[in-house]
C-alpha cells in the first residue's frame, strides 16, 4: 500500500526530537515534499512510553516515505495550545504544511501501520502490483457512472487476488454507487483481517456512512431557508450539509460545516470537525474539495 522511495534513510533522519521553536522548520515546512508524523507526548506519560516506539518502528519500516518528529508538550505549550491538545498520547500528520490526519491515545500496532500508510497515500503515495491498471479501469467505469460494469471487474480482480485493497473497496463503492447499501456493508464487514484496516477500505467505510445519512436528508431547499431564517441554528447547518453532500454538493456541506466550526468549534462533541474528516476520507485524497477544506480547517486551528 506504500508507494516506497528507493533508498532508505538513516533512521536519524526520519526520526528527531524538536523544539517549540523548530516546529515551523521541521514541521510545517519540512511537510513540503514528505509528510511529517508529530507525536505529541510528555515524559510523565505512560501510553506515551508504549505508542512511541510502535510509531518509530512504522515510521521505519514506510523507508523514507514519511518522516516523524516528537514534541513534548512540557516544553510546546504555545504550539499544543493552537492546535487544542488536551491529552496525550496526540498524534497528527502534516504534509504541504496543513494536517492531514491525526489520532489521541494508544492504539494498536496495526492501526499505526494504517495510519501510516494513510498519510503516505494522502501525500500521493499509492498501491502497487500487477493488478493496478485492472483497478484503475473499474475506477474510470465507476467515475463514468457504469457501477455495474465496475463492480464485475473489480469482482474479477479479487478472484485473483482477495486481499487487494484498492479492488474490495472499489467493490464496495460500486454498490453503493448502485444504492445497494446493504450488500456494500456486507462486502465492507467481509473484508480480509489484514486489509480492514487498509486506507482504501476506511475510505469506503466514510462514504458507505455518508450514504446512510443521504437517505436521511432533508430537502435542500428547506433547510437552506431555515439556516438563512436563524443562521446560529447549527443543527440546521448541519442537515443542510448532510443534505448538499446527499445531491452531489460536497464543496457545499464542506463550506457549512466549516461554518460550525468557526461559530462553534466543539458544538455537539465536535460533531462538524468529525463530519469534515468523513467527508475528506471518502474523497480521493487529491479531491479539490478536500485539499481545500483541509487547508481552510487548518487555518481555523491555528487561528
Amino acid at each position: 500500500m506504500l508507494e516506497l522511495g528507493g533508498g532508505q534513510p538513516a533512521a536519524d533522519n526520519l526520526i528527531k526530537d524538536i523544539s517549540e521553536a523548530e516546529f515551523m522548520a521541521e514541521v510545517v515546512d519540512g511537510s513540503a515534499e514528505v509528510p511529517v508524523i508529530v507525536d505529541f507526548w510528555a515524559p510523565w506519560c505512560g501510553p506515551c512510553k508504549t505508542l512511541g516506539p510502535m510509531l518509530e518502528d512504522a515510521v521505519k519500516a514506510a523507508k523514507g516515505a514519511v518522516k516523524m518528529v516528537k514534541v513534548n508538550v512540557d516544553e510546546a505549550q504555545q504550539i499544543a495550545g493552537q492546535l487544542r491538545i488536551q491529552s496525550i498520547p496526540t498524534v497528527y500528520a502534516f504534509f504541504k504544511g496543513q494536517p492531514v490526519d491525526g489520532f489521541q491515545g494508544a492504539v494498536p500496532q496495526s492501526e499505526l501501520q494504517a495510519f501510516v500508510e494513510r498519510v503516505v497515500q494522502a501525500a500521493g503515495g499509492d498501491a502497487s502490483g500487477g493488478l493496478d491498471d485492472a483497478v484503475a479501469a473499474a475506477e474510470e467505469m465507476l467515475d463514468q457512472g457504469a457501477a455495474v460494469d465496475a463492480a464485475q471487474t473489480f469482482a474479477a480482480i479479487l478472484e485473483e487476488d482477495p486481499a487487494h485493497a484498492g479492488a474490495y473497496a472499489g467493490l464496495v463503492r460500486a454498490h453503493i454507487a448502485m444504492d445497494d447499501l446493504e450488500q456494500a456493508e456486507a462486502i465492507l464487514n467481509g473484508a480480509p483481517v489484514e486489509i480492514s484496516k487498509a486506507p482504501e477500505l476506511e475510505a469506503a467505510h466514510a462514504a458507505l456512512e455518508l450514504a446512510k445519512q443521504a437517505a436521511d436528508a432533508g430537502p435542500v431547499a428547506d433547510l437552506t431557508a431555515k439556516v438563512e431564517a436563524d443562521p446560529e441554528d447549527k443543527q440546521a447547518r448541519f442537515d443542510l450539509a448532510q443534505a448538499m453532500y446527499a445531491n452531489g454538493d460536497a464543496e457545499g456541506a464542506v463550506d457549512q460545516l466549516l461554518e460550525i466550526f468557526r461559530r462553534d468549534r466543539e458544538w455537539n462533541d465536535g460533531a462538524a470537525k468529525a463530519q469534515l474528516f468523513t467527508i475528506f476520507e471518502a474523497l480521493k485524497p487529491n479531491d479539490p474539495v478536500a485539499l481545500n477544506g483541509r487547508r481552510k480547517l487548518s487555518s481555523m486551528i491555528f487561528a
